[in-house]
This record gives C-alpha cells, sequence and structure tokens, in this order.
C-alpha cells in the first residue's frame, strides 16, 4: 500500500511541503503507516497567509447570491462523497464508519446554514431616526481568518469554521491535526471544486510553532480554535494579545443525571453510547453519570450493558466502537484507570487489554466503569478522552445538580427523565452551555450555536447559528442624510443633537 504525502494547499494549489520535519499518520486499528504530514515551515505558513490576504480584497465584494450558490455545491459534493470521506475519517482516526458516516452529516448541516447566507447577514435601518436622517448596519467580513482543530472530528470541527467564515466574505487559512489529516484536505479540495477560489480557503499543517504563527500573524483578523484546554487557553491568550477575535472551545466533564422515572432502556442505551461511542474521545461524551435516588438501583444494567458492547476495528459495522488514535492516548487512557482504583473507586468493568481478533496492534480500551466515583479523584478531575464512565449515586435532584454546577467545566449536560417540571428545573438551575433533556449528546442543531460555558469556552461568541455570523463580521453603523440639492443652511449647530 502505498503511503499518501499529505500537501498543504495555497492559493488553490495542492502545494508540497519543504519542510524536513514530518510525521507519520497511523492507522489506529493496525498500526500501519497511511500517510505522511509536514510540519510546515514558517515561511510557508506566510505564503498561505499573504494568499489568504491578498483574495480579501475581491472575495469580500463577491455578491452574497454568487456565495450562497458555492455552498450549495459543497453541500451537494460532501453529500455526494460522504462514503470517501467516511473511509478516510475512520482509517486515520478510528471510530466506526457508521460513527464516521454520521459525523460527516452532522458537518453536512454546517454548509447547509452557510447556504442561507443571503439572509443571515442582513443588516438593521432605521429609517428617519432623526430629521431626514437614516441609520442602518452593515455586517462586514473581518479579513483572513484562521482555524485550528483537533483530531477527533476531522470534518465537522473544520466544517464548524470555515464554511461560515467565507461565505461571510472572509478568507481562511485552517491547520488540521496532524493525527488525521487526510479527510480534511478531501474536505477543502471539494470546496475548491465547488466553485471557491484560489487563496479563498487554505490548509497549512504542523504543531506548536505553527499554531503559535497564526495566532500572531498580524495579516490574521480572527481565530477559531478547538481542542485542549491546556492548548485552548494559550492561544486564545496569544490570539488576544495580537489584537484578534478570538474563540476557543475547550475541554469539557459532561455529567448525565438519570432520575428514578425516567424510561429506563432509553436512558442506560443513549447513556451507554454517548458515554463509549467514538471510545470516548468526544467533547461532547457523557463521561459521568448521576444516578438519582432509586436510579441507583440501575447499576448493574448499566454494567452488564458496558460488558456487552462490541469493540473492533472501526470497518466492522457491528463493532460499537473502535480504538483510541494512538498508542500514547490508549497508554494515557490505561494509566487514568489503574489510578482510579489506587485512589479508591470501585472498577467494575475493566476494558483494559482489550483483545480484537485480527487486530493484535491495535489501541483498543474496552468500555471501562467505576462506581463510588468521589470529585477529588483524577478520574473525575481529568478529561480523560477514552471510554471510561464514572458513576456517582445521589439522593436528589438538588444533589445532582449542585455536583454538576460544582465542576468547573461547562460544556454539555443532559437529563433522562419524564418529568416536565423536573426537566424544566433543571434546564434552569443547570449552569452548564448545552443541556440535553432526554438527548445524550446535546450538541444542537447547526442553526443554533454552539454554547459550551465556563473552562470550556473562552470567548462571547461560539461557531455555528447567529453567533458565527457576529463572530466572523463587524457591525459598521452608518448614520445618512442627504440634502436637496438647493436647501440653505440654517446656520451652525455646534451641538450633538441631529436635529
Amino acid at each position: 500500500m502505498s503511503v499518501r504525502e499529505i500537501p498543504m494547499i495555497i492559493d488553490g494549489q495542492a502545494v508540497p511541503s519543504q519542510s524536513s520535519e514530518w510525521r507519520d499518520v497511523i492507522n489506529p486499528a493496525t498500526q500501519q503507516v497511511v500517510a505522511r504530514v509536514p510540519f510546515c515551515t514558517l515561511e510557508e505558513v506566510d505564503r498561505a497567509v499573504a494568499s489568504a490576504h491578498q483574495a480579501f480584497a475581491t472575495w469580500r465584494k463577491v455578491p452574497l447570491a454568487k456565495r450562497m450558490r458555492i455552498m450549495l455545491k459543497l453541500q451537494a459534493l460532501i453529500r455526494e462523497h460522504t462514503p470517501e470521506l467516511a473511509a478516510l475519517i475512520t482509517e486515520e482516526h478510528g471510530k466506526t464508519l457508521p460513527d464516521a458516516e454520521g459525523e460527516v452529516g452532522r458537518g453536512l448541516e454546517v454548509v447547509e446554514h452557510a447556504c442561507s447566507i443571503t439572509s443571515l447577514q442582513l443588516g438593521e435601518l432605521a429609517e428617519n431616526a432623526a430629521n431626514e436622517v437614516d441609520v442602518y448596519t452593515l455586517n462586514q467580513p473581518l479579513g483572513v481568518g484562521a482555524g485550528i482543530t483537533a483530531f477527533n472530528f476531522p470534518i465537522m470541527l473544520p466544517c464548524f469554521m470555515f464554511p461560515l467564515a467565507i461565505a461571510t466574505g472572509n478568507t481562511f487559512v485552517l491547520k488540521p491535526s496532524e493525527q488525521d489529516p487526510s479527510s480534511t484536505l478531501r474536505l477543502v479540495e471539494l470546496a475548491l471544486e465547488a466553485g471557491v477560489p484560489a487563496g479563498v480557503l487554505n490548509v497549512v499543517h504542523g504543531g506548536p510553532d505553527v499554531a503559535n504563527h497564526l495566532c500572531e500573524h498580524p495579516d490574521i483578523k480572527a481565530m477559531s480554535f478547538i481542542g485542549s484546554t491546556h492548548v485552548g487557553t494559550q492561544l486564545y491568550r496569544r490570539a488576544s494579545e495580537s489584537g484578534k477575535r478570538a474563540q476557543a472551545m475547550m475541554g469539557a466533564k459532561n455529567h448525565c443525571v438519570v432520575m428514578p422515572d425516567a424510561n429506563r432502556s432509553q436512558a442506560i442505551n443513549n447513556l451507554l453510547g454517548s458515554a463509549f461511542g467514538a471510545a470516548g474521545q468526544r467533547c461532547m461524551a457523557n463521561s459521568v453519570v448521576v444516578l438519582v435516588g432509586q436510579a441507583r438501583e440501575w447499576l448493574d444494567d448499566i454494567v452488564e450493558g458496558a460488558r456487552n458492547m462490541k469493540v473492533g476495528p472501526g470497518t466492522d459495522r457491528e463493532a460499537d466502537l473502535g480504538p483510541l488514535v494512538s498508542p500514547a492516548a490508549k497508554d494515557r487512557v490505561e494509566g487514568l484507570i489503574a489510578k482510579g482504583e489506587q485512589e479508591g473507586a470501585r472498577l467494575l468493568v475493566d476494558g483494559r487489554g482489550c483483545q480484537v481478533e485480527g487486530y493484535p496492534d491495535g489501541n483498543f480500551v474496552g468500555p471501562t466503569l467505576f462506581a463510588g466515583v468521589t470529585a477529588d479523584m483524577s478520574i473525575y478531575r481529568e478529561e480523560v478522552f477514552g471510554p471510561v464512565l464514572c458513576v456517582v449515586e445521589v439522593d436528589t435532584l438538588d444533589e445532582a445538580i449542585a455536583f454538576v454546577n460544582a465542576n468547573p467545566n461547562g460544556n454539555g449536560t443532559s437529563i433522562f427523565t419524564n418529568s416536565g417540571w423536573v426537566a424544566r428545573r433543571f434546564e434552569s438551575d443547570i449552569d452548564v452551555g448545552q443541556v440535553g433533556i432526554n438527548v445524550p449528546i446535546p450538541v444542537p442543531v447547526a442553526y443554533f450555536s454552539f454554547t459550551g460555558s465556563r473552562a470550556s469556552k473562552l470567548g462571547d461568541l461560539g461557531p455555528n447559528g447567529k453567533q458565527a455570523i457576529s463572530f466572523w463580521t463587524q457591525t459598521k453603523t452608518v448614520t445618512a442624510r442627504w440634502f436637496e440639492p438647493e436647501n440653505v443652511s440654517s446656520g451652525i449647530n455646534s451641538t450633538i443633537s441631529l436635529g
């Protein structure tokens, strides 16, 4: 099997990097090298930014309807190429094909939302706000935007960034994860095929040096990041100190509260899928279940369900979860499992040493379940980012809400209940950005904004929805009066009054 060499995309062309530093891209189920990705030089990054900067002068003036038609073409191409994109995700990330196809679908939602740009980017007008004075606003593009994405959603996360950024008239430089770049690159190729002009959408690769350079580059006006809290906090600070608009969607510790009146089988099945799907490598994974009152009696069923989940390569459509993305990720997760035991949690299901027939070298960790977890334990405090579920037991809804709110993160949470009163109380009092009611992973549809909060988010505006339009545009307010040709001035007005 030939090994792909991942190019950059600069000025509408695939450009091979001249970097001396390259990394192998590994199939996590087999450890086979499937691609090589460069860590671009800073000079190459500058070329990509310069291309975007030059293209902005003309792209910002392209009519909204033409930008809309490009988005319409892109959504059609993504739909047509979904199997190809999903296969690339599975090959380099490891998630199951059904999960990868679902990811492409969630990314497609954002592109479909961008197809409404002709109504999304409208300003406001007040006619005759003062004597023959009209006041109106224009929502204009910022310039060059940059996006830095994590490995866990190589299609969806770029779609959270560049479609709305370029639809609003900006140009873009994207740095995908070096762990699984092929599907992202193919997505960008489809955007070029859809008619995105040369220079409007560029791709560079690399590590911290490239990310830092993008955050500090004077020609980049806005930076969007999705990834870990540690990295996101640093990049947000760098971008902000460089005068850029910035947003950072970061780490999480999501809780699923289960009330005793919930539909038992629905709650357990949804909980297990959200905790262990994608091998737990989701920022919205429910890694903590809070069993309230008599719902604690369901623990045996949760344990049985976890033990019966199938682990396999992502190409096995019957598998519930695939491998972790890398041997390092596997080692870290298994180390945290060991730490959970040492700190006194009860290990009811142990996913270490998971063997999958025919894939002896895969980064497999099976579903793992701890009970008796307390807030001071490492498996609770840290984002494990693996198939590890912590079980917490409380007596009342008040205790559950207090427990969730005491966690510093605020990305997502969910509750399973058949009581409208309980659900309304939960959504009102919980201090978390995204809430699911009988929905385990409450990632909102693309025409609503992604609204994580507290330590999970930096920046007032999130991706998608109306907030993304605000993030990628600046408001210009115009106050205009037109005099009649023969109008004679009534004298000097030295006040601030418009008259």
